[in-house]
């Protein structure tokens, strides 16, 4: 099976979680875009995209403009790890009927749009009323040993294959932060181009903070959290605690998911609201 992760190359000691609102005219390198240049990206026949506000992981270094996205998660009734993905309605956008997949959880509006950027607002994993398999499932080739001989390629992911996230870890950074997996999700039956990679980390830090924060505790379950694993700079797909990333410790960036392309760096236990610009869907 061909895995997205293969595309291309592939971890802040950071304990801390912040609320709050980064704002797109803040988000540094980014320039404000024109009025045209807006009305060009949020008013076009397919609909669903424009200003988005979204929950992300921060992104503390690099070129990359903002953090990446989360994927909501819940158990489905076989006990297998699935991304929520939201009930579809039809609704009037400039003029057209067209499908919006989007909810209430955790006290925040989480939308399908948060993940229309790099190519994937259209990608068919993201239309709104794709019928879809929600469940996260492993991909081919991955970057992590115990991956490799544990799992195999599509097997979906249940918790006690992580039953030592609280004690992992390798030649990256710090043990017992978080256990991670490259995973997919919405996509294992498409084409290999058309896989959403996604970085999966079950970690005591995450399950920690669940305790306390409303959204964390509806968007996350036993420790895991998961990333649309795109870079915000140019959609590369960066790793955490990747041992193939020989620099990542040379960037502080031991404990961070690290993008080896261009440097950028993110703190997946950091998790903040954002906004960006949503690019627009095909029609």
């Amino acid at each position: 099976m061909d895995d997205p992760y293969d595309q291309y190359p592939e971890d802040t000691d950071r304990r801390r979680f912040v609320k709050g609102v980064v704002g797109a005219g803040a988000l540094t390198g980014v320039v404000a875009p024109a009025a045209s240049m807006i009305d060009s990206l949020t008013a076009p026949p397919g609909a669903g995209g424009g200003p988005t506000d979204y929950m992300g992981i921060e992104k503390t270094g690099g070129p990359a403009p903002r953090g990446m996205p989360q994927i909501p998660l819940e158990y489905d009734d076989e006990g297998n790890l699935k991304g929520i993905w939201p009930e579809v309605e039809m609704q009037q956008v400039g003029g057209q009927t067209v499908p919006i997949a989007e909810m209430e959880l955790g006290g925040k509006l989480y939308s399908t749009t948060w993940y229309q950027y790099c190519g994937s607002q259209n990608n068919p994993a993201i239309e709104p009323d794709a019928d879809l398999d929600n469940t996260i499932r492993y991909t081919a080739n991955p970057a992590y040993d115990w991956q490799s001989n544990q799992v195999e390629a599509g097997d979906p992911v249940r918790a006690e294959h992580f039953s030592d996230y609280d004690g992992w870890g390798n030649v990256i950074g710090e043990s017992g932060i978080g256990k991670p997996a490259k995973v997919t999700w919405r996509s294992t039956e498409l084409e290999p181009r058309d896989r959403i990679p996604v970085q999966l980390i079950r970690s005591p830090l995450i399950e920690e903070a669940a305790k306390d924060d409303e959204w964390l505790e509806a968007s996350t379950v036993d420790g895991f959290i998961a990333i649309h694993n795109q870079c915000t700079h140019f959609c590369c797909v960066p790793g955490y605690k990747d041992p193939g990333q020989t620099d990542a410790m040379a960037y502080g960036a031991g404990d961070s998911i690290y993008c080896q392309c261009h440097q950028s760096v993110y703190d997946p236990f950091t998790i903040i609201e954002q906004d960006f610009i949503a690019l627009p869907r095909s029609d």
